[in-house]
């Protein structure tokens, strides 16, 4: 019976161990995503509404507004979990104060006892007679190791009660620690909250602006899609001319290859394979920015007649900002397009990353670049202020989602 119960007391206390080690490990993440959001929000504020009071279109700071909205309702999400996080781990923390208050109590009137028992026979005499009234060698042997163990428990008893009391004061101050910390994630909630409503509030006026002329602003968004596609398709043409004349000065070695696929020299096949291996961990191509648009079909949210599409994804960043590559690899073209200021083509391996909407360039086709070298600065849009630059990636002609390929994106 004795070893099931110890059994059953080290089973709990690993259990209790392996909670309390998975509720930190929660608690480190929930910080990190509540961190990236307020960055988020930071950099939302910084590059798309501190744009030197520049005219904005409604259609624009519909848009905008947006993304602070989510960015915001992202962060009421998350500081909520903390705080129930942070209630659960008061709750275990005021069991485990109940439970060392009952031990120690308890601990105490052991030792009390103990102590009463000690006091009642401390004279050196009463110790001499015990060890004299024994029967045997032995038995007086066994009394003296009996009055050593006592003395021993008495001081391990001792020592229990004053690491139950130092454990107590420690979840007590742990206590108070966390209280303090869900009451400001309570009073950010709340703080956030209110600005949501505002946010939303202004949304709701930009949004009944928008319905009022519907047609005109739906017009607008379709005439700029059609500019975007038209760019597309001069990006598509540029990605398989620069394959041909890739194709065409390969060295011998090279294997494969058409009119729609890189013909591979043993380095560039070993450069694509290193690529594919970054899946996802692939840096920005901006030391800061943020997501304006994403990669594929998207519906309006305020026109829901009004489909757009983004072949690749647009990223906001501050002004006079630099690109910088994503990859190792070689500059295959520069080009100057039309609508879109220049445009790098890097090559990596069967892969090829497209940074269009620079103002200058600082490499040429043949150079070969490294991971997060500056390639060139990003144009800022007069009419706007804001400063915008465009990532492609293609997997010979076909284009993929750059946020499957960069980290966090």
């Amino acid at each position: 019976m004795t070893l099931r119960l110890l059994f059953i007391s080290l089973l709990t206390l690993l259990l209790c161990s392996n909670q309390a080690q998975a509720q930190k490990d929660e608690r480190t993440v929930l910080e990190e995503k509540r961190q990236e959001i307020l960055q988020e929000i930071k950099q939302i504020n910084l590059l798309l509404f501190d744009t030197q009071k520049k005219e904005r279109s409604v259609l624009s700071e519909v848009e905008d507004i947006d993304k602070r909205i989510r960015a915001q309702e992202n962060l009421i999400r998350i500081t909520n979990r903390q705080a129930n996080l942070l209630t659960r781990e008061i709750n275990v923390n005021l069991k485990k104060i109940d439970q060392l208050r009952e031990e120690l109590a308890q601990i105490k009137e052991d030792y009390a006892q103990m102590v009463v028992k000690s006091y009642k026979s401390k004279s050196r005499k009463s110790r001499i007679m015990f060890l004299l009234s024994s029967r045997d060698f032995l038995q007086a042997y066994k009394r003296v190791q009996y009055m050593n163990q006592y003395a021993k428990y008495r001081k391990e008893q001792g020592e229990s009660i004053q690491r139950k009391t130092l454990e107590l004061q420690e979840l007590n101050k742990s206590l108070l620690e966390q209280q303090k910390q869900k009451q400001a994630l309570i009073a950010e909630n709340k703080k956030t909250k209110e600005a949501l409503r505002k946010e939303k509030e202004q949304q709701e006026a930009l949004v009944a602006e928008l319905k009022k002329d519907e047609s005109k602003f739906a017009s607008q968004i379709r005439s700029k899609q059609k500019q975007a596609d038209e760019i597309d398709r001069q990006i598509d043409a540029l990605v398989r001319a620069a394959i041909v004349n890739s194709n065409n000065n390969s060295g011998a070695d090279a294997t494969g290859g058409s009119s729609s696929t890189f013909a591979l020299t043993a380095e560039a096949k070993a450069l694509g394979n290193s690529f594919t291996s970054n899946k996802g961990k692939l840096p920005w191509p901006v030391t800061n920015g943020v997501v304006v648009k994403r990669f594929g079909k998207h519906r309006h949210p305020q026109l829901p007649n009004v489909e757009t599409f983004c072949s690749g994804v647009e990223i906001a960043t501050s002004t006079g900002a630099d690109a910088r590559s994503i990859f190792d690899g070689v500059v295959l073209d520069v080009k100057q397009i039309k609508g879109a200021n220049k445009l790098v083509q890097i090559q990596h391996g069967s892969y090829i990353s497209v940074y269009y909407n620079l103002s200058s360039v600082s490499v040429s086709p043949g150079d070969k670049v490294t991971t997060k070298q500056q390639i060139g600065t990003i144009a800022k849009n007069p009419a706007s202020g804001k400063t915008i630059i465009k990532l492609l990636i293609y997997k010979n002609t076909t284009r993929l989602n750059p946020a499957d390929w960069v980290y966090r994106m």
